[in-house]
């Protein structure tokens, strides 16, 4: 009898052994052969990513076109870095909620100003009595950029049944680069432009012998 039982634990115990050998072999099978339905599966979520999240790919055109080209003599006497709050916005009466849309911009930018020396002719040079008396062109802004890397759209309110204005950000930056420029006018940048090429040239013609100098 217990040899009979000894039998039976043994044959159970055998076929415990045996059912745990093909569970492993049926797993690995099973594993190798999804693997290529999982390895195309992820290729193809991979190529899905793609198509809904492009990278940009820039292609510059090989055929490059120099329309102008032209000598310059700019004295570049003075930079003002200027920063301008801009609010643009449209649709803000009584249902600006609904279909209205603003944003505020903050806006960097940089004005240079001088004179241009092209515009001096040999008469507006006088040597007098060891004098020598200079006609300077008048100052003007040769620059009033935008700072692309600094400016930003601080905040932007759209309306409930409204989509965002395209254009409102390229006339808010329109507006910013025009207050910049008027921002430096008002402030004196061509008196002080004017100012500084004086001192810059007078230390020119005095390195060169002449160190009576007047400038109208």
């Amino acid at each position: 009898m217990k040899k009979s039982i000894l039998l039976l634990l043994a044959a159970i115990g055998l076929l415990a052994v045996l059912g745990l050998g093909m569970a492993l072999a049926f797993r690995s099978f099973t594993q190798q052969a999804l693997a290529p339905i999982t390895g195309t599966t992820n290729t193809l979520r991979t190529q899905i990513a793609k198509v809904l999240n492009p990278t940009p790919t820039i292609l510059p055109d090989p055929v490059t076109i120099i329309n102008d080209v032209r000598s310059l003599a700019r004295l570049e006497t003075i930079q003002y870095s200027v920063e301008k709050i801009i609010t643009a916005e449209t649709g803000q009466e009584v249902f600006g909620p609904l279909f209205g849309d603003s944003l505020l911009f903050v806006a960097h930018g940089v004005v240079i100003a001088g004179i241009d020396l092209n515009q001096l002719e040999a008469s507006d040079l006088n040597m007098r009595g060891g004098v020598l008396t200079v006609h300077l062109p008048d100052a003007e802004v040769f620059i009033a950029a935008l700072d692309n890397e600094k400016s930003y759209v601080y905040d932007r309110q759209t309306g409930l049944f409204r989509k965002g204005e395209q254009d409102l950000e390229t006339l808010a930056r329109q507006a910013a680069e025009e207050e910049i420029y008027q921002a430096a006018l008002e402030d004196g940048i061509l008196d002080q432009a004017a100012v500084n090429a004086e001192a810059y040239l007078l230390k020119l013609f005095s390195t060169l012998g002449f160190d009576n100098v007047i400038f109208e």
